[in-house]
């Protein structure tokens, strides 16, 4: 077992966690082994990249390239020296995002691990040793990926802004994640306090979603703040600023450095030091309470009556037979309780939220003027589908997948009521709400003028769905495991998929461009799709293969 440098440096500390009760050789060797364990678990951030190898080396606390990039862009903000609280508000507001959203996302069985209870308790272990490991084990974390974030700003500031400045952000940025460690437990115990386990695992899989949405708006954003920076605009305090942490972090250095002298920024500074320590205080009388709120995590929770009604309802009304009916409440049912599925779904979600938005916002910004009215913009509401690739690949896939022997005793002669139960599960659970949210959106943005154009979108992504049905690779719904998937093979066909909504959207755009072109472009959809999908998934078909010869 490895003799981590962490470890080393905590040595040095031994007399120090003595002193407060904590039996240290214990606390130790506990560190040891979670640390060695976290060396086999695959980060979620990573999860879009899939596992190349099998037993390869992936610890969630490793230098991730990702951070690292962020962290080389944060350093043409730092060197600025005329507006400390415009770019330092910047600065700590994406390093605090990452962070916090990573925490949730990423090392939330850490935080919420229930296995210390089961397998320490019952040996010679107090309370405060385990608690102390737990928390220097979250703590090695934060500090992994902050140094990742801040290090190579943290390096360049010592050179381009001197020695004060870089002992005033190292100690802002301990004080930085004191204040999300705090926030994030309080968080937990918050959501434990009035929900069950279950429904704090779901909130966990949703960050992923605000996660990928934060990345993907922040690469856009981040080439276009320098010009921010450059208008010589000045900080105006507000009363709203005083609940924003990023700017209570910012205000030392303007406070220190910046020569200000206004009462705002000594209060902002006040708070930047005082609410991170006392929440910290706060967190260390807690954590007894915390320790056995997550028993909650043990609870089933609710059985989703009303899902299941729901879908019983929704397959009544599309699926053509009782067969089709049984596999669309299946898939619905598997995706919405199968968490690793969720778990590589989900970020594929952000994206197709804010894909037509940040395709809509780089016109408005090359244009320099807002959104006109009678402009085919609309139409970037295309890459909603975007979705729809990862959906149909991890449909086949699932941690469960040893079950799929069931299929062979199913007295079925053929797949094709699987597959089309499957894919308007899919359909009707995660592309149809996602394309009702953005249409409403589009329409605010637009007038009500596009709601034919977005009559004949829907059709399309539904023909696009089934294309995407058939250029992926097939396998019955959720029958391989995870570690299966390849990545190569999905990079290839998905460069296929969006070209081929890259066209859809395009003769969307000629039809629009002759009088009741979009009308007659929705007739022809309407009809694209009945014979696609008979086509597809026919009543009777020789050629999708008998369900006994599938292969577990």
């Amino acid at each position: 077992m490895n003799d981590f440098l962490v470890l080393k440096l905590l040595d040095r500390l031994r007399s120090g966690f003595r002193r407060i009760g904590v039996d240290y050789d214990l606390m130790r060797s506990i560190l040891q082994v979670k640390l060695t364990m976290d060396g086999r678990r695959t980060p979620t951030v990573l999860a879009g990249a899939q596992k190349r190898e099998q037993n390869k080396d992936s610890s969630p606390i490793r230098v991730h390239w990702l951070y690292l990039l962020l962290g080389l862009v944060l350093i043409a903000l730092i060197v600025q020296k005329d507006h400390y609280m415009m770019q330092m508000s910047l600065i700590f507001g994406v390093v605090m995002f990452m962070i916090t959203t990573t925490l949730i996302s990423d090392f939330s069985s850490v935080m919420l691990d229930l296995r210390d209870k089961n397998i320490l308790f019952s040996k010679p272990v107090n309370r405060i040793t385990l608690n102390m490991a737990k928390s220097i084990h979250v703590m090695i974390y934060l500090v992994t990926i902050t140094l990742t974030l801040t290090g190579p700003s943290l390096v360049v500031s010592l050179f381009s802004q001197g020695i004060l400045f870089f002992v005033i952000y190292g100690i802002i940025i301990i004080l930085m994640d004191c204040l999300i460690l705090v926030i994030t437990a309080l968080l937990y115990l918050l959501i434990m306090k009035f929900f069950d386990g279950e429904k704090l695992k779901d909130i966990i899989n949703y960050v992923q979603i605000l996660l990928t949405i934060g990345i993907t708006v922040g690469y856009q954003l981040i080439s276009r703040l320098f010009n921010i920076t450059e208008l010589g605009l000045s900080f105006k305090p507000a009363w709203w600023q005083y609940f924003i942490a990023p700017v209570w972090f910012a205000a030392p250095f303007e406070l220190l450095l910046g020569g200000g002298r206004a009462t705002y920024l000594i209060v902002l500074t006040v708070l930047a030091v005082v609410i991170p320590l006392l929440l910290m205080a706060v967190y260390l009388k807690l954590i007894p309470l915390f320790e056995r709120s997550l028993q909650k995590l043990a609870e089933q929770g609710s059985s989703g009556r009303d899902s299941a009604r729901l879908a019983g309802w929704l397959s009544n009304v599309f699926c053509r037979n009782r067969e089709e009916g049984m596999f669309f409440r299946f898939t619905w049912s598997m995706m919405k309780n199968e968490r690793d599925f969720k778990l590589k779904v989900y970020p594929s979600i952000g994206f197709s939220i804010v894909f037509p938005f940040i395709f809509l916002f780089n016109m408005v910004w090359g244009e320099g003027s807002g959104i006109a009215k009678d402009s085919k913009a609309y139409l970037f509401i295309y890459f909603s589908a975007l979705l729809m690739q990862t959906v149909v690949l991890m449909l086949r896939y699932s941690a469960s997948y040893k079950g799929a022997w069931i299929y062979k005793l199913i007295p079925l002669p053929e797949t094709v009521p699987i597959y089309r139960g499957m894919l308007k599960a899919a359909l009707l659970r995660l592309l149809l709400p996602l394309f009702a949210v953005e249409a409403v959106l589009f329409i605010w943005l637009f007038g009500m003028r596009i709601i034919p154009d977005l009559a004949a979108v829907l059709c399309a992504l539904l023909i696009y769905s089934v294309i995407c049905f058939r250029v992926l690779p097939q396998a019955l719904p959720f029958s391989e495991r995870f570690e299966a998937v390849k990545q190569k093979e999905f990079t290839t066909s998905s460069f296929i998929l969006i070209a081929i909504l890259m066209v859809l959207a395009g003769i969307h755009y000629i039809f629009t461009t002759f009088s009741a072109g979009v009308y007659i472009y929705l007739v022809i959809l309407v009809i694209a799709n009945i014979l696609i999908w008979r086509i597809t998934f026919p009543q009777s078909d020789s050629h999708t293969g008998h369900i006994s010869h599938f292969q577990g």
